[in-house]
């Protein structure tokens, strides 16, 4: 299973990805931004995640530091793909502010105590899977793991407890078909 996760995982997930992107399925209304510690064989990194308002993955990034210059390739990565977001919501971590005076959207950022749960709550999934896996050995298969996970996961997830089960079903069943598609 897990060659198999490597081989086609990121092939999946980038076409899924660029659906996305094409499709416009997405919003620059509010990124919420946060960063998780993450151990490689004892050595600490840092997981960067971005996550829109409706607590789909957006970009996902590994550091082996947490610093400005780590912030900002990160923010660099994400805006490529994703454009400017109109709120950039995080914790007072300075690497942040930092980064975003130098891009230039400082005045866009907002703090506070409870305002980043979206991104908190998003890191979930990650440390389920984190845990069945046994931990990572490297920094390239935790990034290729992250990128590939979030896709897949952004593409299933259907926030049951919010919709009626009849919407539930046919966003389901899209999926399904479009990801039958992607692997045919």
């Amino acid at each position: 299973m897990r060659f198999w996760w490597n081989r086609f995982g990121p092939l999946f997930a980038a076409q899924i990805r660029k659906r996305r992107v094409r499709n416009h399925n997405y919003s620059n209304w509010a990124w919420h931004l946060d960063e998780v510690f993450v151990k490689i064989n004892g050595e600490l990194h840092y997981l960067w995640r971005a996550v829109d308002h409706e607590g789909e993955v957006l970009e996902a990034y590994v550091t082996r530091r947490r610093d400005r210059h780590a912030a900002l390739r990160f923010l660099r990565k994400a805006m490529k793909r994703y454009g400017n977001p109109h709120v950039v919501v995080t914790d007072r971590l300075g690497s942040y502010k930092a980064a975003m005076k130098v891009i230039g959207n400082e005045a866009r950022k907002e703090t506070g105590r409870w305002l980043k749960n979206r991104a908190e709550n998003s890191h979930l999934p990650f440390r389920r899977k984190e845990r069945a896996m046994g931990k990572f050995r490297s920094f390239e298969t935790l990034q290729k793991f992250v990128s590939a996970h979030s896709s897949v996961h952004n593409h299933f997830s259907h926030e049951r407890h919010l919709n009626r089960r009849e919407t539930f079903k046919q966003n389901r069943s899209v999926a399904l078909a479009e990801w039958r598609q992607l692997a045919a």
